[in-house]
């Protein structure tokens, strides 16, 4: 018997077993498959090492304007694809939480197969594993969304997409949010011709609408057909060479066809398989478990964390939720989620990021100052040659408060990274402005930025430290 079972070794369930056995419970830890789970094996690990590659293509273009003599890049794909398993099988063996994990004494159960609940406090695997435990917390993360039209089976997800063993001729990538367009991003690199379909009124809707635009400016200008607003699927059928999409807009019927067509429309629960009623734990309406604010389901001894609670898909999310699941399965409902801000990007080509609101959410509750500069009047970008971008400031006009922050180009996930640890300290605009950051950075891009705000506001008599061009 088990004080705590955890299934799922994602980053959620990694760290609430991890945190769990800390305190003193006595800790199990199931999993399907691999240690690490879709992060490590089907999600940012492999995926990152593939946008790399893809970035080092784009680099090695530019060496010829800095008078390094290079051939024209070749991509050797299966090469690349033995580098991606080489990665992540380097971050399974070598990951921190692993070697902390063995220590803690948790017991881990890799390649369990399937879990199921038996009854409340009893799991039992595909692999006849068969675990109780007083406390358990479901942390199995979640799947692609699958449409519902005829001759879907024709389609592959994103998942299948990182497990091409080619570069195929053309792609169709439905759904523009961070998958779609980070499928789309990598593959257009790699020498794809790449149709990208939104059914929104523009790509990324949940970023901020200059983002938006500047990120589906930038893939046209990349050779990529962008395609918003463009109807309602009827079916897909198989061709010679590959799938075709039937579509109709207001009464017009019309098509596209690629070697492979990839739909990314969104993420469910992965809990099909769990049998949840049995241990009297309950979904909402888009089925995700549902949870209290200290992540506890509607059965009070078994908790929920990460991407299948439906909260934000993100994996500093799933690990503030690992931890605070697994103190209050412990120690009783004593930890919520504290208010922080969350930073999202995506290494797409260009790069975006942002945390905080956007402009019009912000507009919304607030009088707000905005600021942008544009990347071809940064010094660090001028350097490098990546003028493409900008870097926009919403600063509140009565608190001074930074509201959000939004970027579009190089190093913009990192950029966003110097503004949420402002934010997370609740400095002003003009506290930023005055940190004395290096020059010339990418980081320094926000620190002028600020200071310029900062000046708006006429807030010059605290001084500012960010004057120089960065």
């Amino acid at each position: 018997m088990f004080d705590v079972v955890v299934v799922g070794a994602g980053p959620a369930g990694v760290v609430a077993a991890l945190r769990a056995a800390d305190l003193g419970a006595k800790t199990a830890l199931v999993t399907r498959e691999e240690f690490g789970g879709m992060a490590a094996n089907d999600g940012p690990v492999p995926v990152r090492t593939l946008a790399h590659a893809a970035r080092l293509i784009r680099e090695s273009r530019q060496l010829g304007q800095y008078g390094i003599a290079v051939s024209e890049p070749a991509l050797e794909y299966r090469r690349l694809l033995t580098r991606v398993r080489e990665v992540t099988n380097d971050v399974r063996a070598h990951s921190a939480f692993r070697g902390q994990i063995d220590s803690a004494g948790v017991a881990v159960h890799e390649r369990a197969g399937m879990a199921r609940f038996v009854d409340p406090h009893t799991i039992e695997t595909e692999s006849g594993l068969r675990l109780h435990a007083e406390k358990v917390i479901v942390c199995t993360g979640g799947v692609p969304r699958r449409l519902s039209v005829p001759g879907v089976e024709y389609t592959a997800t994103h998942s299948d997409a990182w497990s091409l063993t080619a570069v195929p001729p053309s792609m169709l990538v439905i759904g523009a949010g961070a998958t779609g367009a980070q499928v789309a991003s990598v593959f257009n690199a790699f020498g794809s011709r790449v149709q990208l379909f939104q059914a929104g009124p523009r790509i990324l809707p949940t970023e901020d609408e200059d983002v938006s635009a500047a990120v589906a400016a930038a893939f046209r200008a990349a050779g990529m057909m962008v395609r918003e607003d463009f109807g309602t699927i009827e079916s897909f059928e198989k061709t010679a060479d590959g799938v075709r999409m039937n579509f109709s807009k207001d009464g017009l019927r019309d098509g596209t066809e690629a070697s492979v067509v990839v739909v990314a429309v969104g993420w469910v629960a992965n809990t099909a398989a769990l049998n949840l009623e049995a241990a009297g734990v309950e979904t909402d309406h888009r089925g995700y478990v549902r949870v209290d604010a200290h992540l506890s389901t509607f059965a009070a001894h078994i908790f929920a964390a990460g991407d299948v609670t439906g909260h934000l898909l993100l994996v500093p999310q799933a690990i503030q939720e690992g931890f605070v699941a697994a103190t209050n399965a412990v120690l009783g409902a004593t930890t919520v989620l504290p208010p922080r801000p969350i930073p999202i990007g995506s290494f797409t080509d260009p790069e975006y990021a942002q945390v905080g609101l956007t402009e019009a959410g912000a507009r919304e509750a607030h009088d707000v100052v905005t600021g942008i500069i544009r990347f071809d009047s940064a010094t660090r970008t001028i350097i490098d040659g990546r003028t493409n971008g900008f870097c926009k400031l919403i600063v509140d006009r009565a608190t001074y408060n930074i509201l959000g922050c939004h970027v579009v180009g190089e190093r913009a996930v990192d950029i966003v990274q110097v503004a949420t640890i402002a934010m997370a300290a609740g400095m002003r605009v003009d506290d930023l402005a005055r940190v004395p950051l290096s020059f010339p950075t990418y980081a320094g891009i926000l620190g002028r930025l600020a200071a310029s705000v900062a000046r708006r506001l006429n807030l010059t008599a605290r001084g500012q430290a960010s004057e120089a061009d960065s």
